[in-house]
């Protein structure tokens, strides 16, 4: 069956029973970059908390990253920009807090640290496990691929540089458009490029408010990466990783 290569390779799909269902299996399947397709540098980080007297796993990192999402996610009002310093602040911040990092001359300094490191990249320069995997067997099954991304610019050299840009038909940045995710004009613009209906379509990302809620504008369908469980019942599926992900965007209706 189509979903093959994905069945044997995935932990189970966490999916509310009352989630909606497309109505046939996705052509096309866009996704989201950071925390996505490429993962924030675990070690790095928990290197430089460590070097500052708070000594921390990436194991740790990690799940207090995964934890932090939702946490953001909750405070993104309308027309707050993702790609902003105070949004990439607060978001530090709350996985630091998780981290129990509170006292402020050393948030500063990790935040101060981070605002320097490896531009114009930053953290988020490592593939996700699964994201070759995945892409490669999309191509395999004839499965299209995008990229639609919140971005600074960089993110089409990054993925170019992993060696995950040869799977996508194209990459839209936020920063070269003008425009964000949830603005629905971004969706628009990738289904335009990729000639697809919206019911053909899934969108794949790791905030609710922003990726799934987003692409739900445009009628088209988002899962929701959630690896560590922590976005509790939400009214869209969700799975905890890129394989998982792509099986059900397959699977569904089929």
């Amino acid at each position: 069956m189509i979903v093959a290569p994905f069945r044997r390779c995935y932990h189970a799909v966490m999916e509310p029973p009352t989630a909606p269902r497309l109505s046939r299996p996705a052509r096309t399947i866009f996704f989201d970059a950071g925390n996505t397709l490429l993962r924030m540098n675990y070690e790095v980080l928990a290197e430089q908390i460590s070097g500052r007297g708070a000594p921390v796993t990436p194991a740790e990192v990690r799940l207090a990253e995964w934890r932090a999402r939702v946490r953001l996610d909750a405070t993104l009002a309308p027309g707050t920009s993702t790609e902003s310093g105070s949004t990439s602040g607060r978001y530090l911040r709350y996985l630091l807090e998780g981290l129990g990092v509170t006292d402020e001359p050393r948030v500063q300094a990790i935040t101060e640290w981070r605002r320097g490191y490896n531009l114009p990249v930053g953290l988020w320069h490592q593939p996700d496990p699964e994201a070759a995997a995945a892409l490669r067997a999309l191509a395999d099954l004839g499965i299209r691929a995008a990229v639609i991304s919140n971005s600074n610019g960089s993110v089409r050299s990054i993925l170019t540089e992993l060696g995950l840009a040869r799977h996508l038909e194209f990459v839209l940045d936020s920063a070269e458009l003008g425009v964000e995710k949830p603005d629905p004009r971004i969706f628009r613009l990738a289904l335009a490029r990729a000639g697809v209906e919206p019911a053909d379509a899934v969108y794949i990302g790791d905030l609710y408010s922003v990726d799934v809620l987003g692409a739900r504008q445009v009628g088209m369908e988002g899962i929701l990466l959630d690896p560590g469980g922590c976005w509790g019942e939400r009214d869209c599926p969700r799975a905890p990783g890129l394989l998982a992900a792509c099986d059900l965007a397959l699977a569904r209706g089929a």
